[in-house]
């Protein structure tokens, strides 16, 4: 990518150990393998704040928890974060939402309350069995039910049945569980669940509740997919189409990840490259942590709908991001690191290949967040060749920094780059063995734009993203179809070429002729950097009134620009096609319209 912008104290906490958690493995194991404790974090008189703090102390990973507890009469909870709290009468009941739900060996989770009264709870009993970690006496929970089966689906139902669970004592109902939070108790072994989204994936449990009201482990998962057409994840073998998401456009530009899902992108994307973590001293590093896992967003702001809470384990864009996989489990999310601004540490990558590969792996399977990514995207501009900065680290740089990732990551993890396009002879495809590190590597995102720019101030116009020559053009060699052809003859496989496509144009001002060529006085005006506009606005402002090589280009005014539109991008998408690319993507999201009109384009051009 070539540019790059930046843009409560509380009370001493009184445990009180009230209950310890059945294991969910199987109902015949003793309820030890995992502890709760009662906070009363806060208190102001005529109301309170407390906390539950689960911890899995067993050794298998629990699935999900339940916590309930009496108050005496006059003692409520009010409201509640991070669990479902319910109640009949003074009885409360507390289950996991559905990001919380699984806890490994060792890990713990805290869900929160405003209360009102003064009461403390009792008689308290933790996913069926005794405060103490226990059975209740002379009473086995029940047995898990067996895998559901989905029929009758339609656009925004399904009906579920499954096979009866067993209890020493008898079943008295069933909770159905749609992606880990309850949706239903019945007393069958039915259930349709309606109020779905059309062509949305669910996933489906079930837990039996015994007369004494214990709950035994949930059955297998049985995932349904609602039809209609909406969200229609891409069939196997599909071409990709891979979006980058910068880092700092939720502040500025105010574009979040929900904007992919209301402008309709997430449905037609295949990937996400999030841009960008930084390397220094040669190691990959998490750069603004408040955008990534701070950030709290409000219910309207959240691809699930659900607000952030204070203490959460992640927030930010990352959160969001693993909402949206949850949404669209078709999209795969890469991290990506450099960029224009963040290269100047590669070199010294270099030298330690093996240990740079490290401390990305470290990053990208962080805990809070491992569940995020899909793999690491690379974006070195330029190894031995100028960027920002001028990097010597020789030819066999690139190769070498390639190889040590995928021996890091391994065959589970996608492992990109995105490469210079420069095809010209002796350019910046030659100072790099791209041919060598291409048997290492997913595939290249070759960014063939920002050929052509303001960065000259007195022109030539050109169109900064050609895709073939033409008379005229001032570089041999800077167009996509030289770059792409440059790599085919290096021996870097079609199929792991992806064709850039720039969702902004590139402009000058003081310019007199509409047809490409002419002199300029310098960048034409941008909303964030002169020289540079998102597509979304030029689209209205200065409307495209010619075609060259591929690229829309208009002059409007004193000012000329060029920049793709649909129609451009059918036409690329067609001929990426033809020379058997396996996709495309783009620089960036924000640049689009808010109903997405060129990730639409590249869709239906690729599919």
């Amino acid at each position: 990518m070539r540019f790059r912008h930046r843009a409560a104290a509380g009370f001493a906490t009184l445990l009180l150990p009230v209950a310890g958690l059945v294991g969910l493995a199987s109902p015949a194991e003793a309820a030890t393998s995992a502890t709760a404790t009662y906070a009363k974090t806060q208190d102001w008189g005529s109301g309170f704040e407390g906390k539950w703090t689960v911890k899995n102390t067993g050794t298998t990973t629990i699935n999900s928890w339940t916590v309930d507890w009496d108050f005496p009469s006059g003692t409520k909870v009010t409201s509640a974060w991070d669990a479902t709290v319910t109640n009949s009468g003074d009885h409360w009941t507390a289950k996991n939402v559905g990001w919380n739900g699984t806890l490994a060996p060792g890990a713990s989770v805290s869900f929160g309350f405003n209360g009102s009264g003064s009461g403390s709870p009792s008689g308290c009993r933790l996913n069926g069995g005794s405060c103490d970690g226990t059975s209740v006496p002379g009473d086995e929970a029940p047995s898990a039910p067996g895998t559901p089966t989905a029929s009758n689906v339609t656009d925004t139902s399904v009906r579920l049945s499954w096979p009866a669970a067993t209890d020493d004592k008898g079943v008295k109902n069933y909770d159905v569980l749609r992606d880990g939070s309850r949706v239903a108790t019945v007393t069958g072994t039915t259930h349709t669940d309606t109020g779905l989204s059309k062509g949305t994936d669910y996933s489906y449990t079930v837990q039996a509740r015994d007369t004494a009201d214990q709950t035994g482990p949930a059955s297998a998962a049985v995932k349904v997919r609602t039809t209609g057409n909406t969200e229609e994840p891409p069939p196997p073998g599909e071409k990709i189409n891979l979006g980058y998401f910068t880092e700092w456009g939720v502040y500025g530009r105010d574009y979040h990840v929900k904007n992919l899902v209301t402008s309709g992108s997430a449905a037609k994307i295949t990937h996400i490259n999030y841009a960008f973590g930084n390397v220094v001293n040669g190691q990959c590093k998490l750069d603004d942590s408040y955008a990534a896992t701070d950030r709290a967003y409000t219910a309207d702001q959240s691809v699930s709908g659900q607000a952030d809470t204070w203490d959460q384990p992640l927030r930010g864009n990352f959160n969001q991001l693993r909402q949206l996989k949850a949404k669209y489990p078709h999209i795969k999310v890469l991290y990506s690191f450099g960029g224009w601004t963040y290269s100047g540490g590669f070199g010294q990558a270099a030298q330690n290949p093996a240990a740079f590969a490290k401390s990305c792996k470290a990053v990208v399977e962080d805990p809070r967040w491992a569940d995020v990514f899909d793999g690491i995207d690379i974006d070195w501009e330029y190894p031995n060749a100028c960027g920002l900065t001028c990097d010597t680290s020789g030819p066999a740089a690139f190769r070498n920094l390639s190889q040590a990732l995928r021996a890091e990551f391994g065959s589970d993890y996608l492992v990109t780059a995105a490469i210079t396009a420069d095809g010209s002879s002796g350019g910046k495809i030659d100072a790099a063995d791209y041919g060598g590190a291409a048997q290492y590597l997913d595939w290249y995102n070759v960014m063939t734009y920002d050929y052509f720019g303001a960065f000259n101030a007195q022109g030539p116009t050109a169109p900064h993203s050609p895709l073939t020559s033409y008379n005229g053009i001032p570089q041999d060699g800077f167009n996509s179809a030289a770059a792409i052809a440059k790599l085919k003859a290096k021996g870097v496989p079609a199929s792991k070429l992806l064709l850039g496509i720039g969702f902004y144009g590139r402009g000058w001002t003081g310019v007199t002729q509409s047809a490409p060529g002419g002199t300029a006085t310098g960048a034409a005006p941008g909303t964030y950097e002169a020289g540079i506009e998102d597509y979304k606005v030029l689209k209205n402002s200065c409307p495209a009134n010619g075609t060259v090589a591929g690229t829309a280009y208009a002059h409007c005014g004193n000012n000329w620009w060029s920049y793709d539109t649909p129609a451009t991008i059918n036409s690329k998408m067609a001929w990426a096609n033809s020379q058997g690319l396996g996709g495309a993507f783009f620089w960036e999201f924000s640049g689009d319209t808010t109903n997405g009109e060129l990730v639409t384009a590249m869709d239906n051009g690729l599919n």
